[in-house]
């Protein structure tokens, strides 16, 4: 693989109409995925839980983040842990955007939604 091929682009992330990146590491030989969140004041996932952890770094922002019955608030250089299985979400209640990463221990995104009990890749 060259230098140039181990380079993937952000913009070429980005979910539709959103600023959110979604990089799923089977399709660039890695073992983890992860979304690169750019979120206004509001918005976050809803209730989800994964069969492997996730652990969220906040870059910029501010997010309150609920992990089973608990409810956290994270700064820029704060981390936050899930346990797999463990439903969770996070929502940006900052006054500016919400920008950090939430990385998957997994190669693939797999997701249940707890509200319609659907699950996702």
């Amino acid at each position: 693989m060259s230098t140039a091929e181990a380079v993937v682009r952000v913009a070429d992330l980005r979910l539709p109409g959103s600023r959110t990146a979604r990089f799923e590491g089977r399709d660039h030989g890695s073992g983890v995925s992860y979304f690169f969140v750019d979120n206004d004041p509001g918005q976050g996932p809803t209730l989800h839980r994964h069969p492997y952890s996730e652990t969220w770094v906040v870059l910029d922002g501010e997010a309150t983040i609920t992990l089973g019955d608990a409810t956290v608030v994270a700064h820029p250089g704060d981390c936050a842990v899930v346990r797999p299985g463990v439903w969770h979400r996070f929502v940006n209640t900052g006054p500016g955007a919400l920008r950090m990463m939430c990385i998957h221990a997994s190669d693939v995104m797999v997701q249940e939604n707890a509200a319609d009990g659907t699950a996702a890749r």
